[in-house]
């Protein structure tokens, strides 16, 4: 068995009124287009297999329509797969019962949906405790836990107001003070931040990223943004017409997209923010300046602006040089390749 949080085996999802049919023509050689325009089924999911490190944030990204949204539905089997396997904490969970599943999804994981999902009718409070009373805890638990997670998503005073009265970033709040309330190991958040204007969606990254820091969940995000994916995700996994093409830590991906259709993607963002010095260390040197490995290219360049020679030794977190990097290199490191290096 894997020890990853959440295994996804030979994943398939077909909509249509004959899915396990088109199983059988998708499985012989039939692509998307095919069996739409010949067959009337659309392939929503072909065979994804995606292993979900423990206490990790997982991004799964792709444009509209790659099936991404439709895939994590399937982790609390909020959609039933046509076929494949979901694994949970060495758990099958296609094969939990009607009541079995209801204590899974109450217990094992929690939902941040895009449009907020709050009650209107229901106070904050009364949202973010929602999740503990069907758990059936104790009204005192209840009520200090939901203040609690009020608090540190900073809307403290704000618990007698109604959704209708609070802005759409302090709504997306509330959706993950409910969520975290309950106290699951694993997150789900299905474009949780895409309606949310850009200086607010940046501050609901940053909460998020902390709150991780100190929570150590297992987040799985789905996104359409690639700096949002780069930004949160320590592994990512990109999806294309319901496949996944290309899975690895956002370093990796930047440095060795799998196909043209991937090198596209990554064509056009600020390296300098996403590759750290791990991606340039080079064996020798001659340095005094120290800088940690997980350094950014941008802030290790302005660093290097002022250090003798234009150069910096690599150290690890407990201090021991790893290597050296030069101003020169750090510069050319960021700089948009003319033609994507790939792999084939």
């Amino acid at each position: 068995m894997s020890d990853a949080h959440i295994s996804i085996r030979g994943l398939y999802k077909i909509f249509g009124k004959r899915p396990e049919s088109a199983l059988a023509k998708v499985l012989a050689g039939t692509n998307k287009d095919d069996l739409l325009n010949n067959h009337g089924h659309v392939l929503g999911l072909q065979d994804i297999n995606l292993e979900i490190p423990r206490k990790k944030i997982q991004v799964i990204m792709g444009l509209s329509g790659s099936g991404k949204s439709t895939l994590i539905r399937h982790f609390n089997r909020l959609i039933e797969p046509t076929a494949g396997e979901v694994w949970v904490d060495g758990q099958n969970v296609l094969t939990l019962n009607k009541q079995e599943l209801m204590t899974f999804r109450r217990e094992k994981m929690s939902m941040v949906f895009q449009r907020f999902a709050l009650l209107p009718h229901r106070t904050i409070i009364e949202n973010v405790r929602y999740g503990l009373d069907i758990q059936g805890v104790s009204d005192a638990d209840a009520k200090e836990r939901a203040i609690h997670w009020i608090e540190r998503v900073g809307l403290a005073g704000q618990e007698d107001q109604y959704p209708g009265q609070l802005s759409g970033g302090m709504q997306q709040r509330v959706g993950l003070a409910r969520a975290l309330a309950t106290d699951a190991d694993i997150l789900l958040m299905d474009e949780a931040f895409s309606a949310l204007d850009p200086l607010i969606r940046t501050e609901m990254q940053n909460i998020l990223l902390e709150l991780q820091r100190e929570l150590h969940k297992t987040i799985v995000f789905i996104t359409h943004d690639l700096d949002e994916a780069l930004k949160l995700g320590d592994n990512i996994a990109i999806l294309r017409d319901g496949a996944i093409v290309q899975t690895g830590a956002p370093e990796d991906i930047v440095l060795r997209p799998a196909d043209d259709y991937v090198a596209d993607f990554m064509k056009d963002i600020n390296r300098g923010r996403v590759l750290t010095l791990a991606s340039v260390i080079k064996p020798t040197g001659d340095a005094t300046m120290a800088l940690p490995v997980h350094t950014t290219l941008e802030d290790a360049s302005i660093a290097c602006c002022d250090a003798p020679g234009g150069q910096a030794k690599v150290i690890d977190d407990e201090g021991e040089t790893l290597g050296y990097v030069s101003l020169k290199d750090l510069i050319k490191a960021q700089a948009r390749p003319e033609v994507a290096a790939y792999d084939s």
